[in-house]
């Protein structure tokens, strides 16, 4: 029997099968990723082959091959990393300008991890009702930067439903992966594409300014007759994984447009003569925010090898 892994909690799985029945799950002895050091061995996403034991109980047997999957770096295991999701069409960042505010850095970590998988990522800003007109300009400083580059943008609120209809359009057909900080509204956002999900919310903490965790684990919930979510735990940090330092630039589109450009054919962009990359930076034809992920980006990888 064949089946696809919607939703995952450690030790036990659950399946939707091809004539959509649900199975509990269990994986039968252990099973390795090749070249991939993670601390789960499967994802939500994942197409897995089962048998049933006389109790119902869905005994997985193999895992089919990825055509990609998002990954952060796991938080109990040093120099390994977690699977979040598998098998993606898309990827869309929930992000918020205020209450709590999501920094340039970290969506610049997770367009470059989507970019590394060629996974299309759609920046949606959450919580629209909550800004202030400062707040407002900034926004749209901010969607003028990435749409510049090639991204999609949009901006929502879940009280008011702005964009509510035009995030439900973009979901149709495909499988979607839902992302972002604690906080931001994931959850309340999906409960207005669906109301039948009823996904528990929790405000945000008064006193941090931070997200409380709300979804503990990653689930796959189907909308519609083709349309799928995953709606993932908030990631406080999304660390590269699988990427050596020379590679980062080509993640980003407006240095990936640039590639050969530059004096050294290895140029990292920091201090090389001849980088026009850098130029780009100095003339503003590259962001000076998106200059700095880079660096940070890169900064990491080195202090990890």
């Amino acid at each position: 029997m064949k089946g696809k892994i919607i939703r995952s909690t450690g030790s036990w799985y659950s399946i939707l099968d091809e004539a959509r029945n649900r199975y509990d799950a269990r994986l039968r002895g252990k099973f390795k990723n090749e070249g991939l050091k993670v601390t789960n061995p499967i994802a939500v996403g994942d197409n897995v082959v089962f048998n049933l034991d006389e109790d119902g109980i869905a005994l997985i047997t193999k895992i089919e091959a990825r055509e990609n999957y998002i990954i952060r770096k796991s938080t109990h295991k040093t120099g390994h990393g977690h699977l979040i999701a598998s098998n993606i069409d898309q990827a869309i960042i929930i992000a918020t300008i205020a209450n709590p505010r999501t920094s340039l850095g970290f969506i610049d970590r997770f367009l470059v991890s989507s970019e590394a998988f060629r996974i299309p990522a759609i920046l949606v800003f959450n919580k629209e009702d909550l800004l202030s007109e400062e707040d407002k300009e900034f926004r749209e400083a901010i969607f003028d930067l990435y749409t510049s580059i090639g991204y999609t943008c949009m901006a929502t609120s879940a009280q008011t439903e702005k964009g509510i209809a035009e995030l439900k359009a973009t979901l149709e057909g495909k499988i979607t992966l839902l992302s972002g900080h604690s906080g931001v509204g994931k959850s309340s956002l999906v409960n207005k594409i669906d109301p039948r999900l009823d996904l528990k919310t929790t405000a945000v903490s008064g006193f941090s300014k931070k997200g409380v965790h709300t979804t503990t684990f990653a689930e796959m919930f189907q909308i519609a007759d083709k349309s799928f979510i995953i709606d993932t735990p908030g990631i406080k940090e999304l660390g590269m994984i699988d990427m050596e330092q020379g590679e980062i630039g080509h993640y980003f589109p407006e240095m990936r447009a640039l590639v050969g450009a530059c004096k050294f054919h290895n140029c990292l962009h920091v201090n090389e003569p001849g980088c026009v990359i850098k130029e780009k930076v100095q003339s503003e034809e590259i962001s000076e925010s998106r200059y700095y992920s880079y660096l940070g980006m890169l900064e990491e990888k080195d202090s990890h090898r």
